[in-house]
């Protein structure tokens, strides 16, 4: 499990940009998630908050990535863009269900499950520890050029090129054999 944990984070292929700060009421730096983060028991979308982002920044994408899912490409749980640049939280819950707390013109494309939504951690048992890199981006146009159907990997091209600043927040889960 060792070498599994020392696998890259997805922006650590993209040039370095500023650096802001996300918080969270339900994730924790480095800490285990709440089982309402996880895919079987609760599957609700975090509460984020974020600021001190760069001038010039028109919009935000937000992702959660397992980089140890046993894939060889990782594992996408929620890739949502074009969140405009007046929002700067996203509460508990935003991105799962109906998505009532998600601001109108914000774009979900489908991650790893297939839906357009969060899909929280569901590591396979006995696998070690998984980190869920929860990550905000600040963009610098108000619309990404992806739409619905784009792929998370589509998305992630087009971040490398309009991102301007980056903010993490990794949380882990594990399911013991």
């Amino acid at each position: 499990m060792a070498e599994q944990r020392q696998r890259p984070l997805p922006h650590d292929f993209h040039p370095p940009v500023a650096s802001f700060t996300v918080e969270s009421q339900d994730v924790q730096e480095g800490a285990r998630l709440k089982e309402d983060q996880v895919y079987a028991a609760g599957n609700i979308s975090p509460h984020l908050r974020w600021s001190g982002f760069p001038e010039g920044t028109k919009s935000f994408a937000v992702t959660c990535f397992d980089p140890d899912a046993p894939t060889g490409s990782g594992f996408w749980h929620w890739v949502l863009f074009d969140i405009p640049a007046s929002v700067t939280e996203l509460p508990a819950g935003a991105g799962s269900g109906d998505q009532t707390g998600l601001p109108e013109g914000a774009i979900h494309v489908r991650n790893d499950y297939g839906t357009r939504d969060f899909g929280g951690a569901a590591p396979p048992p006995g696998d070690g520890p998984h980190r869920y890199v929860f990550t905000v981006y600040a963009v610098d146009t108000e619309h990404l050029d992806a739409d619905e159907n784009a792929s998370p990997a589509y998305v992630g091209f087009q971040l490398r090129f309009h991102t301007i600043g980056r903010a993490q927040l990794i949380g882990t889960y594990e399911v013991k054999a």
